[in-house]
């Protein structure tokens, strides 16, 4: 799906080649008494994509059921596929259990696994666990999601089936294109319910994120990522708690904080210096909601890169190469968001699925009532991002 480590080899390719043909010169030739240095650089470039809460209200279960009994929610993310493949690495919060039948959406979520597997086929990566429904269906749901999860081979982080997983899997590394990230993930709690014995859930405990961020630095990553699930549902703005955590997190070590959880758009911060993003909350990915807001929301995309330096060295009158590698420093190339929304079946006159559409979708392709509901979330997110983000630009959908 993303052919990282094909790209690396191409990208180093050209100098093997360069060294290899020099070689083959010189010893045609006669010999060369002086060495010959070659300094050249090396780029690696890594592209990150953030999504917030992926829900599943009990009408969007009702939407996607077929008439032989299965569940099909291919409609669902189709717009939005292209976008989220375009990245090297997508990430998002999957907001619900997979605790087998009965299936049942708010207060406790429990979803079809084949929304998981629209999830995977809509080019999500990666995905979050620790938030505030992760046990909605008790010690069996939150273990059969990390069972799911993995018999398809998805990465996930938050929640854990016992305390020797989490210390053998957390902090999450992920490594693509010659560059590594280290990923937290850790939720304010989990609605009153109780984490049963063994289980382990993420939770916002300073004492044990010092020692998470510690463990990060010691995988020598080229960033830390932390990924809170936090806030005041609905709010628009961030909290006062959001914010002194925030700040705690970077005072801390982490170079990126990247919200979800209030169902609603809140905005971005980038630091004066460029050096930190922070995301205050991303909104639903997808859901039921219809309260003011929370049918709406963004991407966020994160362009990391980082310059090595390789000083190949020719001696032995050229017959024999040493090449060095000096790495650099890892840096925010480029950050940006885009805008979506989602249009439920009875915007469309029941002729759709729930859909995550683009937020400048032509009204040509939209009903009346859809196009009336795209204005209204449109408007909100763009006047909140015109007030409050800073330093950040929205990009279109390719």
């Amino acid at each position: 799906m993303k052919h990282s480590l094909t790209i690396a080899l191409l990208l180093a390719a050209p100098l093997l080649i360069l060294t290899t043909h020099s070689c083959r010169a010189a010893s045609r030739q006669s010999a060369a008494p002086a060495d010959t240095t070659i300094v050249a650089p090396h780029d690696h470039h890594l592209s990150l994509l953030f999504a917030g809460d992926l829900m599943q209200h009990g009408p969007q279960i009702k939407a996607a059921l077929q008439s032989d009994g299965s569940y099909n929610y291919d409609e669902c993310f189709a717009r939005i596929r292209p976008e989220v493949e375009r990245a090297d690495v997508a990430i998002a919060n999957f907001e619900v259990t997979l605790g087998g039948k009965p299936y049942t959406g708010y207060p406790q979520f429990r979803a079809p696994d084949e929304y998981l597997q629209a999830v995977v086929d809509a080019g999500f990566d990666v995905l979050l666990t620790a938030n505030n429904h992760c046990v909605d269906s008790h010690r069996a749901g939150l273990e059969r999601t990390i069972l799911m999860m993995d018999s398809l081979h998805v990465p996930h982080l938050g929640t854990y089936v016992d305390q020797q997983s989490r210390d053998l899997t957390y902090p999450f590394l992920l490594e693509r294109n010659g560059l590594r990230i280290a990923l937290l993930n850790f939720t304010y709690g989990t609605n009153g319910l109780p984490v049963e014995h063994p289980n382990i859930v993420n939770l916002i405990d300073t004492l044990q994120l010092r020692a998470d961020i510690a463990k990060a630095r010691q995988m020598q990553p080229d960033a830390i990522i932390a990924l809170p699930h936090w806030g005041i549902e609905y709010q628009q703005l961030p909290s006062a708690e959001q914010r002194s955590l925030a700040q705690w997190l970077i005072d801390n070590g982490v170079d990126h904080v990247i919200g979800g959880h209030p169902h609603v758009a809140q905005p971005l911060e980038l630091s004066a210096d460029s050096c930190h993003l922070i995301a205050w909350s991303m909104g639903n990915v997808i859901s039921n909601q219809s309260r003011a807001n929370t049918y709406g929301g963004y991407f966020v995309r994160l362009d990391i890169t980082r310059r090595d330096t390789l000083t190949t060295t020719l001696t032995e009158g050229r017959q024999h190469a040493d090449t060095l590698v000096t790495k650099g420093r890892a840096r925010l190339a480029d950050c940006a968001y885009t805008l979506y929304w989602v249009s439920r079946p009875s915007d469309s006159g029941n002729r759709h699925n729930y859909r995550i559409l683009p937020i400048d979708e032509p009204d040509s392709v939209l009903t009346g009532l859809e196009q009336k509901n795209r204005y209204a979330i449109r408007s909100s997110m763009r006047r909140l991002m015109d007030r409050h983000a800073k330093g950040v630009r929205e990009y279109p959908f390719k």
